[in-house]
């Protein structure tokens, strides 16, 4: 009986396992995932695509894929692969998730921070959308589970940026840093709902109790933080919206309350790019705080509920973006110039107005005060069927292109200046100087983020309810612009080049793109020909490196700061500054190459870097 008893034992311990083998080999892969039990938090298994598919094609994993080198970002898997890589440098290099901060960031570079993070996270979770392949793999439930993982790790992060950023600060702060916040958290909300959608049951495959519940353990964790996000988004736009001012120049938003008025591109863009975006992604908010909230109907209740989609958000962006186009506010060639200031205002001083107009124009011209009209004018696009915002921000986009020197490649030598750049790639003049500020650090990646979200895809589809409505494309205006876009890519590639030859041995961008990492003291191959390099010329004020001018064009006249003897004023100042900063080969402070000038390498030159890769993923490689 005992053998009979071990032999039994045995058939039935192979019978099991033979079991459990085909239960696994040919029945775990079919099972719906919506089953109880399902290992997968996706609805649909056909609805994604494995990484190491994405990545090569034939099975690498990511963590050990080899970093491309810059002249090999011509496959979508490369480019996917530095993106992927440049996120992960940023935040493991740069964020701390016990401060809920980037330590070295500024306030509102910040806020573009969190932007740029969500966005590059709702590039990562479409990708695994997009891509769809019909797979009955075993390895898939881990292999989405990875992803999610991953998706969560840089999520959380998001989550304790919230309650790290500095709001309080901000809000005595200028009206474009309120902007910026603005942006950031409507962001944050699109990637959310984004994930959601793609990746969770709809409501449709709920029942209704869980549709209806405020608390919906159905869905993706972090719908439970867009309340918060969308209250901080509200509480900033309204603080904003009051630097809109009629008294001078017939509009406009004044930059900063507490200096001169001058009314400049970027808050007037940002303007009508957070005006918009509040149109079409702001879900209401009945969050009453703060209570010391002065409501003169319900005094004791604080702020009023804000309802979706309110018509004055559409109104406002309507009327911001015809004022900034007739504004006069661009040059030559194509470009928006910084801003105006109004001759003769002296108020605080004897209570003039001066002339009441726009007329002291600075000429100075930024990457950034290119790029955030163009998210404006895609949502206006959206938001009203018309054409012309398309137009107008597809003629833009190809004056910035010509003014990196990109038509004319071939034509000159290569360190010719063209007014935004040379040899085709996008530059901040201070680039070159090795004089940028975090400010400066910031714009081109500003500049690619907004440019990404203008070339998204049109929507085949509209929507209408009660007063809200958005607008379909065709086939015909889809086409348009999707080939419209498409026709950047070379030069997105070519920037997206540029922006990879700068990284460091430990992966960080420098600012000054087009000038390869110098890796050693000996190494000649990046030196610069200083006498083959036209620098670009002093053209208005860059008080966005070089500080606010001490002067009564940009100070108040009961500032004092500017009443001090020896003053210097702006343009002397500029130019002190250009003449005392680095030398291009400067060997006796040991630089090794041009990006470790000034500030070096930051997390906002790191942003930039991100940004370009992600432009050129997902306008060009995506669409593959």
């Amino acid at each position: 009986m005992g053998l009979q008893s071990l032999r039994l034992k045995t058939a039935l311990a192979i019978s099991a396992f033979l079991f459990l083998f085909v239960a696994v080999v040919f029945l775990l892969p079919h099972l719906d995932p919506l089953t109880p039990g399902y290992p997968s938090i996706y609805v649909n298994r056909d609805q994604a695509i494995l990484y190491d598919d994405i990545l090569t094609g034939h099975g690498c994993d990511i963590l050990n894929t080899e970093r491309p080198a810059a002249d090999e970002l011509t496959k979508p898997f490369h480019t996917f692969t530095a993106l992927l890589e440049s996120l992960d440098t940023m935040q493991s290099h740069f964020y701390l998730i016990w401060q809920g901060q980037w330590p070295s960031a500024i306030d509102w570079t910040a806020a573009v921070m969190g932007t740029q993070v969500s966005a590059t996270l709702a590039a990562m979770t479409y990708t695994w959308h997009y891509r769809t392949k019909t797979s009955s793999r075993r390895d898939f439930a881990r292999e989405s589970q990875e992803h999610e993982n991953r998706i969560n790790r840089y999520f959380t992060q998001i989550t304790s940026f919230y309650f790290g950023e500095n709001s309080f600060s901000l809000r005595t702060q200028a009206y474009d840093d309120m902007l910026w916040v603005v942006l950031g958290w409507l962001e944050s909300v699109k990637f959310i709902n984004l994930h959601s959608d793609l990746h969770y049951a709809p409501a449709s495959h709920l029942g209704k109790s869980a549709k209806t519940s405020r608390h919906n353990l159905t869905g993706w964790y972090a719908q439970q933080f867009i309340p918060q996000f969308t209250h901080r988004a509200r509480l900033f736009y309204d603080l904003a919206a009051k630097g809109w001012d009629t008294s001078l120049c017939g509009g406009g938003m004044v930059w900063n309350p507490y200096l001169a008025p001058y009314k400049n591109a970027i808050t007037n863009q940002l303007f009508v790019s957070a005006s918009i975006s509040m149109y079409l992604y702001f879900p209401g908010d009945d969050n009453p705080s703060p209570f010391s909230f002065k409501n003169p109907v319900r005094p004791s209740t604080g702020l009023p509920p804000a309802k979706p989609h309110d018509q004055r958000y559409l109104e406002n962006a309507v009327e911001a973006y015809q004022w900034l186009k007739t504004s006069g506010m661009t040059n030559r060639k194509g470009l928006y110039v910084d801003g105006f200031h109004i001759r003769g205002w002296n108020r605080v001083g004897n209570g003039s107005t001066g002339t009441g107009k726009c007329d002291i124009r600075n000429e100075q011209v930024y990457t950034y005060n290119q790029g955030v009209i163009l998210s404006g004018l895609r949502g206006l696009w959206q938001a009203t069927g018309s054409k012309t915002y398309l137009d107008d921000g597809h003629q833009l986009i190809r004056n910035v292109i010509a003014a990196t020197g990109w038509n004319a490649r071939g034509t000159g030598w290569p360190w010719q200046w063209y007014g935004l750049g040379r040899n085709g790639v996008i530059e901040e003049a201070c680039d070159s100087w090795g004089t940028c500020s975090q400010n400066g650090h910031t714009f081109k990646g500003i500049f690619f983020h907004h440019l990404t979200v203008f070339c998204s895809q049109l929507p085949s589809t509209g929507s209408s309810e009660n007063d809200f409505k958005t607008y379909a494309a065709d086939d015909r205006l889809a086409a348009w612009h999707r080939k419209s876009c498409r026709d950047y890519g070379p030069w997105l590639r070519h920037n997206a080049h540029a922006a990879y030859m700068t990284r460091d041995d430990k992966g960080e961008y420098g600012t000054w793109w087009g000038v390869p990492a110098r890796k050693t003291a000996s190494d000649d191959s990046t030196r610069i020909d200083e006498n083959a390099l036209e620098l670009p010329p002093y053209e208005g004020t860059d008080y966005r490196n070089d500080g606010v001018p001490l002067d009564s064009i940009w100070r108040l006249s009961n500032d004092q700061s500017w009443h001090l003897p020896n003053n210097i004023d702006g343009e002397d100042m500029k130019k002190f500054t250009r003449e005392h900063s680095d030398d291009i080969e400067s060997s006796d402070v040991k630089i090794l190459d041009a990006n470790d000038r000034g500030r070096g390498r930051t997390v906002e030159s790191q942003s930039g870097g991100l940004a370009v890769l992600r432009a050129l993923y997902n306008i060009v490689d995506l669409e593959r």
